[in-house]
């Protein structure tokens, strides 16, 4: 069998969202790797033990998820709760059923302080984005997975050596 990839479960079209949303991923190579079995899903917050929907969390200080595996910054709730090992619990969740099922790949919402690979929200929910990635993207590159954000799905077909 081709290579497996985790996929962000609300990319797979689940409503696992803080908000009970589904951000449904549209793509033909994604629609092949489903139809093939090569999509394991997983909702890292979920894997944590968050419940849906959930109070909107951030990365606090204008931080990302190296920071938060470091102890250098946390995940807060809008009310403040520090959820910080839960984020943490599901990352590696998240990268130990990526070993399970063989996935050195991972296709990741943006801006999720779980998932987000490119960008994250500065932690004042206001709605600016920065530079930086989510904890579990953090862990599973640390874990040697390459993690792809949901606008990149062309860059992981070639890096795949498919075509789309």
């Amino acid at each position: 069998m081709a290579a497996r990839i985790l996929i962000s479960a609300c990319l797979a079209g689940l409503p696992v969202r803080y908000n009970g949303s589904a951000r449904p991923l549209v793509h033909g190579a994604v629609e092949r790797w489903r139809a093939a079995g090569r999509l394991v899903t997983l909702c890292p917050e979920l894997s944590g033990g968050f419940q849906v929907p959930r109070p909107p969390a951030e990365i606090e200080s204008g931080l990302d998820g190296e920071d938060v595996l470091d102890g250098r910054a946390r995940v807060l709730e809008v009310s403040g709760g520090d959820v910080s090992a839960a984020y943490i619990a599901g990352a590696r969740i998240a990268l130990d059923v990526a070993r399970e099922n063989g996935c050195r790949h991972a296709l990741l919402i943006d801006g999720s302080p779980s998932c987000g690979s490119a960008f994250v929200y500065d932690g004042t929910f206001s709605g600016i984005r920065h530079a930086g990635q989510g904890v579990t993207a953090a862990l599973l590159r640390r874990g040697g997975i390459a993690v792809y954000s949901d606008r990149e799905v062309d860059r992981l077909v070639g890096d795949l050596g498919e075509s789309c």
